[in-house]
């Protein structure tokens, strides 16, 4: 697969988080949880053993845990 291209897709939080486009997205760790900077906090996603087809293109699923806030 080429550098960056989409390996996952980021599923469940908060709708105004992120658009269906932005769900889809290049994650270099699968083994890694991934956070998604929002405003004044983080979306944390978990990797799952769960995978999709989209487009033509096997996605690794992320599924939303939690929101940690920024401290000030």
């Amino acid at each position: 697969m080429a550098a960056n291209q989409p390996n996952a897709i980021l599923r469940g939080g908060p709708e105004e988080i992120l658009d269906d486009l932005e769900r889809i997205r290049h994650v270099d760790d699968f083994e890694q949880q991934v956070k998604i900077p929002h405003g004044r906090c983080y979306e944390h996603y978990q990797p799952t053993a769960e995978r999709v087809e989209r487009d033509g293109t096997e996605l690794r699923v992320f599924s939303w845990t939690h929101r940690t806030y920024v401290a000030e």
